[in-house]
């Protein structure tokens, strides 16, 4: 029997896809084998026990690793960048890939990786590992002043779309933007002005500070949050900048008409958006929480800024 080629390590989220993510993994594993390479699946009661298992499996395999693959939605993803900026700072690169089955799946959808359907999405994989010019993902790099750093892949949210998220992640069901839409309406209830202070470096290099309210503010990186909806329609992955989108204060009737704009992307038209391209922001507002991929990260202040084409996806 020949030697294996190298090894995939496909680490799982065993509560994404309402519990279907294992059986997804190991569906995905049974394709990706198919090349005569191992595919390894870790699987953990908790994200960190699963994360020190995928550390120390792509370590051990750090010279035949042919990826990791993250099982589950925009959470997963955000853990997978945060041990792949974790190994290239010790030299070591190793490609990303995808098979959606989470609740967001902002991500996938930026690249149009299919959703639930683990071999279509092991297929792609295989496919975008024979690319002659390989993919590259920015990724979102967050500091707090305590020295402590996250990584995303989608975009942060720290305002009204942070509470919103807060509330999303506690319900089960609907799944997908119907979710967060919904907590968009019970938070609507609740709603209020903040006031930031942004340190700004925009895409020429130039800082700037301004005093601004809002009750929307993202630093995105991809197109969608809340499993689909385009906050910002345009955005890329791959040009080595974030966008900054703010929205500026609204009353709850008037925040309530966004939302079928906010839907089909036409919410970008309207005077109260704005959406500039950034290398970094420092933001700063007492009593707000920031969430980044769909997860929280803990109350601002903090600095976002982009590490250009850090990751290879395979998407």
């Amino acid at each position: 029997m020949a030697e294996p080629r190298g090894a995939f390590v496909l680490a799982v989220n065993p509560h994404a896809g309402r519990g279907r993510a294992l059986a997804d993994a190991h569906r995905a594993a049974e394709l990706l084998r198919t090349d005569g390479d191992e595919a390894v699946v870790l699987c953990a009661a908790d994200l960190g026990a699963l994360l020190r298992l995928v550390r120390d499996e792509l370590r051990a395999r750090a010279l035949t690793a042919r990826a990791l693959v993250v099982v589950g939605g925009d959470g997963m993803v955000q853990a997978g960048l945060g041990v792949l900026a974790e190994l290239a700072g010790q030299g070591v690169e190793i490609p990303l890939g995808v098979v959606a089955c989470g609740t967001g799946n902002d991500l996938a959808r930026h690249f149009a990786v299919p959703l639930e359907d683990p071999v279509a999405a092991a297929g792609r994989i295989l496919r975008r590992l024979a690319d002659p010019v390989p993919r590259r993902l920015d990724v979102g790099r967050v500091r707090f002043p305590d020295g402590r750093t996250v990584f995303f892949g989608t975009a942060l949210c720290a305002g009204f779309d942070a509470v919103v998220n807060e509330r999303a992640n506690r319900w089960l069901r609907p799944t997908g933007s119907a979710k967060y839409l919904l907590a968009v309406l019970v938070e609507l209830v609740r709603l209020r002005t903040v006031h930031y202070r942004l340190d700004i470096e925009d895409a020429g290099g130039r800082r700037r500070t301004e005093h601004r309210e809002g009750v929307l503010l993202n630093v995105a990186n991809t197109s969608s949050v809340g499993g689909g909806l385009p906050i910002v329609p345009g955005a890329r992955a791959d040009d080595g900048l974030l966008e900054l989108f703010t929205v500026a204060p609204l009353g709850r009737a008037r925040l309530l008409s966004l939302l079928p704009r906010l839907v089909s992307g036409r919410h970008v038209e309207l005077d109260c958006v704005r959406i500039e391209r950034v290398r970094s922001v420092g933001v700063e507002s007492p009593g707000v929480t920031a969430y980044a991929d769909g997860e929280r990260l803990g109350p601002l202040p903090l600095r976002v800024d982009v590490l250009p084409a850090a990751v290879r996806i395979l998407a």
